[in-house]
């Protein structure tokens, strides 16, 4: 498996003036990073591109900054879902001249909306209909296009592994992925182990870090049923810290994290990553 950073642990926006981060990924031991994009994320692409090939480092890139909430595929509005697959595509667009490996969020709804009611039988037609095509965008343009369950908190459409695989299941595509969030998954599942084997082959990832959002290991996550059940389906995708760095003014705030736990984001990295290889004994791809 490989290792990883959401940008996040570094900075609250991408840029180039940052792309320095790369170096700073390389040298903690890790593989890859996960880069926040947005409408308020302006960047050159081919810049972090070659300064990442250099390295050998994977990049992926999952929305984070402005996204406009017109742009959503679980809208009752056509025009609405419209726009959404036309924004998402315009991140794949993005991943794809980066080189990024996948495109990965809550792509079904909009993060942050939650309604209170279930999901309709007509959302979920709506949202698959629309991660089809863009799973076939991404596709043609080698990103993978990967949903990510969140809490009730967050989203009222997917919040457990069985949701996303059942639209998965409706979508009918093979570049449909999924990523499990350990701290999204504190209040949503009971069973860690047996919710990563339901995944199965089609989970793409794991953000891993603290029930309050803290580097791995030391809280209520069952770090040890983790361990068992990827090593026993002898996964072999990506692992990806992921924080708000909480010295950076109102950033973590801004965000809904108000604990001080990621202060020093080298720290948290070389932290967590202890952990993950000598306490969990899961141990990086052989390049």
């Amino acid at each position: 498996m490989k290792f990883g950073s959401h940008s996040y642990i570094f900075t609250e926006r991408w840029s180039d003036e940052r792309v320095d981060i790369l170096e700073d990924v390389k040298a903690l031991g890790l593989d890859c990073i996960d880069i926040a994009v947005g409408d308020d994320v302006p960047f050159t692409p081919a810049l972090t591109r070659r300064k990442a090939e250099a390295l050998g480092l994977d990049l992926a890139i999952s929305p984070g900054g402005l996204w406009p909430l017109e742009c959503d595929l679980s809208s009752a509005d056509a025009a609405e879902r419209t726009a959404g697959l036309a924004w998402h595509k315009k991140q794949v667009d993005l991943a794809a001249e980066l080189g990024a490996v996948a495109y990965s969020g809550s792509l079904y709804g909009h993060t942050g909306v939650v309604r209170r009611h279930p999901p309709l039988p007509e959302e979920n037609r709506w949202i698959a209909d629309g991660l089809a095509q863009l799973a076939e965008h991404g596709q043609a343009r080698g990103v993978r296009v990967v949903i990510e369950p969140m809490s009730h908190f967050r989203t009222h459409l997917v919040n457990r592994p069985e949701q996303a695989l059942h639209l998965l299941d409706l979508a009918g595509h093979p570049n449909l992925g999924v990523l499990l969030d350990t701290y999204h998954m504190v209040v949503e599942v009971r069973d860690y182990a047996a919710a990563l084997r339901q995944v199965g082959a089609r989970l793409w990832g794991l953000h891993a870090c603290e029930n309050d959002r803290g580097a791995p290991g030391g809280g209520l996550v069952p770090w040890a049923a983790v361990s068992q059940a990827l090593n026993e389906m002898k996964f072999d995708g990506y692992v990806i810290m992921e924080a708000y760095n909480s010295s950076i003014p109102g950033f973590a705030w801004q965000r809904g994290m108000f604990h001080d736990v990621c202060p020093d984001p080298r720290a948290f990295i070389r932290q967590g990553l202890k952990f993950l290889r000598e306490g969990l004994n899961l141990h990086p791809t052989q390049r």
